[in-house]
C-alpha cells in the first residue's frame, strides 16, 4: 500500500467563506447558505444525550445485577 498525499488544501488566510448571495455566479464552489448560518440551534441533541445517556446505563445497570438470571 502507497502512502499518498491527500489532496485537501487548506485556504492560505485561513478565512471561512462568505454567507452565499449569488449562487449560480459561484455554483462550482459556493459559500453557506444565509438559512445554514443564520439557524439557531435550539433542537440539537445535547439536552437528549445529557438525561437519556445515563438513563439507559442506570436501567442496564440494574437489568445486569438483578434480573440477568
Amino acid at each position: 500500500m502507497e502512502n499518498t498525499e491527500s489532496e485537501f488544501k487548506e485556504n492560505p488566510e485561513n478565512k471561512p467563506k462568505e454567507v452565499e448571495t449569488d449562487y449560480p455566479k459561484h455554483q462550482d464552489d459556493p459559500g453557506p447558505s444565509p438559512q445554514a448560518v443564520n439557524e439557531d440551534n435550539d433542537k440539537g441533541a445535547g439536552p437528549v444525550i445529557k438525561w437519556g445517556v445515563p438513563i439507559i446505563i442506570l436501567l442496564l445497570l440494574i437489568y445486569w445485577l438483578f434480573l440477568r438470571k
